[in-house]
């Protein structure tokens, strides 16, 4: 029993003595690796994955067994030109990138950020158009006699010419309840307005039809307290929109 003892000590000894060597002989790997390890001198680890050289634990033949992993840093290219200002008009951000042109390999020095934003403020010529706000009634007001606004000379007989802006309501108001068309406008809901040209008064436009992609405000003529904000989402000239529809005035 004595003797089997000290044979497995030996073997123990033996095979302490082979691994503080910390060779990294058929144990080379790329990128970093915490389990690309063997054992080292007074049972410390050293490693042998391409990270290590940064990291200063290396194994003594590393660089000569696997000098075929040597680390590539990441390269970049010049930043790109910055991009327009998100809002036209109003607070809003640019953005410039850059391309990789050599990735990182082998454990390497990792990239660096590649998009960059900044803010702007947006100042188109037709910013002022966004600070007008919009009075909307429903089309049936322009097709009804005995409707007081109409009596009131707020409407004309219609005229064809025209065009249509198209909006995504954004908010909506609870008064917009007290009226059966008023309570079919909710956020979310995309509406038609028309633009008679009698009702713009000679000028390019309809008061409050306001900017593409822009958040504007609108009222009801017809009720108090009745008003929103939405987003125009386009305008078509010459056309009629399709019932439901609401009207400028």
């Amino acid at each position: 029993m004595r003797g089997l003892l000290l044979w497995g000590g030996w073997l123990l000894a033996a095979g302490y003595l082979v691994g503080a060597t910390g060779s990294c002989r058929h144990r080379c790997c790329p990128g970093r690796n915490n389990a690309c390890w063997v054992p080292g001198a007074r049972r410390a680890r050293c490693y042998c994955d391409s990270y290590c050289e940064r990291t200063g634990d290396c194994c003594e033949d590393y660089r000569a067994t696997c000098r075929h992993a040597a680390a590539v840093g990441c390269a970049v290219g010049p930043w790109g030109p910055w991009s327009g200002c998100s809002s036209p008009c109003g607070v809003g951000s640019k953005a410039r990138s850059r391309q990789v042109t050599v990735p990182p390999r082998h454990g390497g020095e990792p990239c660096p950020d590649l998009k960059q934003r900044r803010g702007c403020l947006g100042e188109h010529q037709t910013c002022g158009m966004a600070e007008e706000v919009a009075k909307i009634l429903p089309d049936s007001f322009s097709r009804d006699f005995r409707d007081a606004w109409r009596r009131a000379g707020l409407l004309l007989p219609e005229e064809p010419s025209g065009y249509c802006g198209y909006f995504r309501l954004t908010q909506v108001g609870p008064p917009c309840r007290g009226q059966a068309w008023s309570r079919q406008l909710h956020r979310d809901k995309r509406v038609c307005v028309e633009c008679r040209r009698h009702v713009s008064h000679r000028r390019p436009h309809c008061t409050g039809h306001g900017l593409r992609g822009a958040r504007t405000f609108w009222v009801a003529a017809s009720m108090v307290g009745c008003q929103g904000s939405w987003v125009q989402e386009g305008l078509q000239e010459g056309c009629a929109c399709s019932p439901p529809a609401l009207i400028f005035v």
